[in-house]
């Protein structure tokens, strides 16, 4: 493989990398794995400061 063919392959990843979709991908699976987190997180002064929140969201339960 030559330089010049490697430098095209990383603009190539670089540019897919950056992409809209790419990224609103990555965002929403960020701010998704951050919510299943807080709403079912065992760890008792977490669950605890959560518990009203948890029972305030209609399409969580709790227990």
């Amino acid at each position: 493989m030559t330089t010049k063919s490697m430098v095209l392959l990383g603009q190539k990843t670089v540019r897919l990398t950056l992409s809209t979709p790419v990224q609103a991908t990555l965002y929403t699976s960020l701010c998704a794995l951050i919510l299943w987190t807080v709403y079912f997180t065992t760890y008792p002064p977490a669950h605890n400061q959560l518990h009203s929140l948890r029972h305030h969201t209609l399409t969580v339960s709790c227990h």
